[in-house]
Order: structure tokens, then sequence, then C-alpha cells
């Protein structure tokens, strides 16, 4: 199993997405992969800048997939709310 957090979080020149794309491919129907990302499979290809190298990752991640959207606030500062009540140090 591989666990890729975050993807997309920034873009990715072309040598990135040509190296992903053989990650995913060696990974394809060999490993379980899961995935997480904040950003949807459609906004991928301006990300990537190649919309081909796109359909092809996303061809093969997408092939029996399990897609679980998570709404709401970041589980990273959840329980960090105290931080945000004190006053702006800019007052």
């Amino acid at each position: 199993m591989v666990i890729i957090d975050d993807l997309m979080y920034m873009a990715m020149d072309q040598r990135e997405a040509n190296m992903f794309f053989h990650l995913v491919n060696d990974l394809y129907e060999r490993s379980s992969i899961i995935l997480t990302s904040n950003k949807g499979p459609e906004q991928w290809g301006e990300l990537m800048g190649d919309k081909g190298i796109t359909t092809a990752i996303l061809d093969r991640l997408l092939h029996r997939v399990e897609v679980i959207h998570l709404n709401g606030e970041s589980y990273r500062i959840k329980n960090r709310t105290t931080i945000f009540e004190a006053e702006s140090v800019q007052t």
C-alpha cells in the first residue's frame, strides 16, 4: 500500500508530472493507493500543466476507486481554536 498525502497542494512541473505518472503506472493494479488532495480531479490538469498526462494518471487512479469526500474544518486545527480567540497583535 502506498499513501500519498496532500497531492496537488502545489503545482507540478513537467518533470514531476512525468515521474508521478510513472509511479502511478507502476502501482496500477499491483498495489493499493490511498491518496488525499484538497483539489478535485477537474483541477489537476491546470496544476500539472499537461492535460494529456493528467488524463492518463486519472484514468489509472479512478479505475476501481472508492472516493471519500471529507468536508468541514481542518482536523489539524480542530482542537486548536483557542489560538484564534486572542486579540490580534496588529491592533
